[in-house]
């Protein structure tokens, strides 16, 4: 964690006296629906009470999908925003809106959690998707209102995207998303049932010696939104996904189409450039090796966002419609 300044220290104490009982809520305690004409909207639950201004001037994610969430429902961004600061990103992901963003300085906000920068921003008011560590909505809640939810909590984050916009009362933009998207899924259905195809696939990595097959992020709700075969590997364990080791890659066999995260610049991940898998003879005859069916995207789409979901979207029609 960074180390706070005092001047950031006695910054946050001026302004934790007069916001504290402002502080923020999840969407699960949120208030009933306030009037159209209402200057804030009251929320609350095990984090406080906060009065969220019914339209932000000044909003800030405190995530980069956070921000994404912001943007497309329509709320006012601060013009500064955080990012990843590590795996090569140095400014916000390229499927993001880049019209929203143009006016907006990013500054890096993880691993380690940048409050004075947060607070720099002067933002009116916040949403965090971290609430999995309890102490950054304690952190938040004195800079100003802040809406906490746990994003990471293995929920599909549209469940969390549908929460976020009833309690801000953006339900409209919401809804318009969420039809886009499915138009796209329609439309992309009907081109691999038109193609003939039906390939099993998979969200794979290659990590400490060992290949991993999982669903973790939003892959296979991708997949499973077009219907695609998963390999049944992705989901044993009680859900938790495979850890094979080289002995063991002939299990891999039956899987047509690979698909794996990559940090900013690299165009190919650790299954296509580790040199101890290209000693293997086992993983070489594998027929998506043969193939080279191993397509990399963006790991920031892996957390869950709507312009993140549209792009994983659009890198699966790429590789299986190309």
């Amino acid at each position: 964690m960074k180390t706070m300044s005092t001047k950031y220290l006695g910054a946050v104490a001026a302004l934790g006296a007069s916001l504290l009982l402002s502080s923020c809520a999840s969407g699960a305690g949120a208030a009933a629906e306030t009037p159209a004409e209402a200057q804030t909207i009251s929320i609350g639950n095990e984090y406080g009470t906060a009065e969220i201004p019914a339209n932000p001037e000044r909003a800030l994610g405190f995530y980069t999908t956070d921000t994404d969430i912001l943007i497309t429902l329509g709320i006012t961004l601060a013009d500064q925003q955080p990012i990843r600061g590590d795996s090569g990103f140095t400014t916000f992901p390229d499927f993001f809106p880049q019209e929203a963003l143009a006016n907006v300085t990013p500054f890096a906000n993880y691993p380690e959690f940048n409050y004075e920068k947060v607070l720099e921003a002067n933002p009116d008011f916040i949403l965090s998707g971290l609430a999995y560590d309890t102490e950054i909505p304690k952190k938040l809640n004195p800079i100003a209102p802040t809406y906490n939810y746990n994003g990471f909590d293995g929920e599909d984050w549209r469940v969390h995207f549908k929460e976020t916009a009833e309690t801000l009362h953006r339900t409209e933009q919401y809804q318009a998303w969420m039809d886009m998207y499915q138009a796209r899924v329609d439309e992309i259905k009907a081109r691999i049932k038109e193609a003939g195809i039906e390939p099993v696939v998979a969200n794979m990595s290659f990590y400490d010696g060992k290949i991993g097959v999982d669903c973790y992020g939003i892959a296979c709700l991708v997949f499973d939104d077009l219907g695609l075969k998963i390999t049944p590997l992705a989901r044993d364990n009680g859900g938790e996904g495979t850890q094979l080791s080289l002995e063991q890659l002939d299990k891999l066999k039956d899987i047509d189409e690979v698909f794996t995260s990559v940090g900013v610049g690299e165009d190919r991940s650790l299954l296509q450039t580790s040199d101890q898998l290209n000693a293997s003879t086992v993983w070489k005859s594998l027929q998506f090796v043969k193939d080279d069916q191993i397509h990399s995207f963006n790991m920031e789409m892996v957390y869950g966002s709507p312009s993140g979901h549209m792009a994983l979207l659009n890198e699966v029609e790429k590789a299986l419609l190309p």
